[in-house]
């Protein structure tokens, strides 16, 4: 049950994205295309502060164009090219929250959206954080906040949770860990 790639050509390269159409052969000699969107991954960083009931979670309140609106969320970036994912979630966390973590642990690694995008993410775990200066990207604005599980379980309550990798994240944390 494979598709088959018959031809690929870019029909937009961006900055950060590329987008390719494949023409693809099904099973039985039936012909398709697929429209798909070349990323280069991303990852997404469940940082705790505290121990047991006192536990808290860091989260980032930031505006996404692409959802017209502000969205909380677990800090998260893309990978450069080359970039080590646990290299790239010790950036992001620092940039993103002007925290850094003594200890980090891979929870899983998944596809946002596998029906047309190749971005796959690396979901980390982060403990034992510091404060640092926090150094956000000139075009990031983020507000940082701690929640416990008893706010998180609100927020998803009230679906104010939108985001798919925070979804992910916090299920992960109120559930796995």
């Amino acid at each position: 049950m494979c598709e088959k790639t018959l031809a690929s050509r870019h029909v937009f390269v961006g900055r950060l994205l590329k987008m390719r159409v494949d023409d693809i052969a099904l099973e039985g000699g039936r012909r398709t295309t697929r429209e798909i969107v070349e990323h280069p991954g991303a990852v997404a960083i469940v940082a705790l502060q505290g121990e047991g009931d006192n536990q808290q979670v860091v989260l980032v309140r930031q505006f996404r164009k692409a959802a017209e609106q502000f969205l909380v969320e677990i800090p998260a970036g893309t990978l450069e090219p080359g970039e080590d994912p646990l290299a790239c979630a010790q950036r992001e966390l620092l940039e993103e929250t002007g925290l850094s973590a003594e200890r980090w642990s891979l929870l899983q690694t998944f596809y946002t959206a596998p029906g047309f995008c190749t971005e796959r993410m690396w979901l980390y775990l982060a403990q034992g954080l510091r404060s640092y200066p926090q150094n956000q990207a000139v075009d990031e604005q983020i507000e940082v906040g701690f929640y416990s599980r008893a706010q998180v379980k609100e927020l998803l309550r009230n679906q104010q949770i939108q985001d798919a990798k925070t979804l992910v994240g916090l299920l992960w944390w109120l559930c796995a860990l």
